[in-house]
């Protein structure tokens, strides 16, 4: 047996182990698959985290938490007669070699384009396989539970694979500023549903935007979230030093030229 498969053995024993409703862990018995789901979001959140930390120590150990989600409910489904782990992973090594026939086979592709034409085509075709005719939508099969910026950009892939799409990012830019603009007039009528509404479409719109310049809004947004926590922090330590322990005291303008004295040591010649 090679190392990477007494591993699993191990682990899938482990979880046997911790699920047994005699000598067992009370609490791991009394998980479900709805119950684990606020956990499998967090693990894979840092996952992400010791990624874009790039900490290869911490993504190692945050893999192994990861993985120990996909086990458990495996096990779960395996005690009810539904599926077990073996499943798991024979199914998505079948369906990894279906949609690489580039690779597996004797398919070809000009460019990244081609491919990634084929890979949608592939991923439909198993949609309509999978399906009973209930929801032959484009839209289908995008879960509910992504986070929203994720859901937004799969919906908008969905819909340029169906023809519906901007040509190109200026378009996209226009409507940004046309959903800003019923953004303003929305606010200036004080209806707090419609301004909502406005907020959504505009949010909708740079994610389309950012998408149409071969970006990820998630990926942009946390890279955005890292810097201002990056300079509020430094603004911090800045007024901590000159004596300035309670920042609520200083009032905005004071606020607002330590922010810009963090902009203006970091080199910042993006933002004026």
């Amino acid at each position: 047996m090679s190392e990477a498969c007494e591993a699993i053995e191990g682990l899938l024993a482990l979880m046997a182990r911790l699920r047994d409703p005699e000598d067992g862990c009370p609490w791991d018995h009394a998980q479900t698959w709805r119950s684990l789901v606020p956990y499998t979001l967090e693990e894979a959140y840092e996952v992400a985290d010791a990624v874009q930390h790039d900490d290869a120590g911490a993504l190692r150990e945050e893999l192994g938490d990861l993985l120990f989600q996909v086990v458990f409910y495996s096990r779960i489904a395996e005690e009810q007669g539904l599926f077990d782990f073996a499943a798991v992973a024979r199914g998505i090594t079948e369906k990894m070699h279906r949609r690489h026939p580039h690779v597996f086979g004797d398919a070809e592709h000009a460019d990244e384009a081609s491919l990634r034409r084929a890979w949608e085509s592939a991923k439909a075709e198993e949609r309509a396989a999978k399906g009973d005719g209930a929801d032959d939508s484009q839209m289908a099969g995008i879960a509910r539970a992504l986070p929203a910026l994720v859901r937004a950009h799969k919906l908008q892939k969905r819909a340029r694979d169906a023809g519906f799409d901007w040509p190109g990012p200026e378009g996209a830019l226009e409507k940004v500023r046309e959903e800003l603009e019923e953004v303003g007039q929305a606010a200036a009528q004080g209806d707090p549903a419609h301004l909502g509404e406005e907020l959504g479409d505009l949010l909708f719109a740079v994610v389309n935007l950012v998408r149409l310049h071969g970006h990820q809004s998630e990926e942009v947004l946390r890279t955005a979230n890292d810097k201002f926590e990056r300079r509020f922090r430094a603004m911090e330590r800045d007024l901590a030093d000159a004596g300035h322990r309670d920042l609520s005291a200083l009032g905005l303008e004071r606020l607002d030229a330590a922010w810009e004295a963090v902009k203006a040591r970091e080199g910042d010649v993006h933002e004026d």
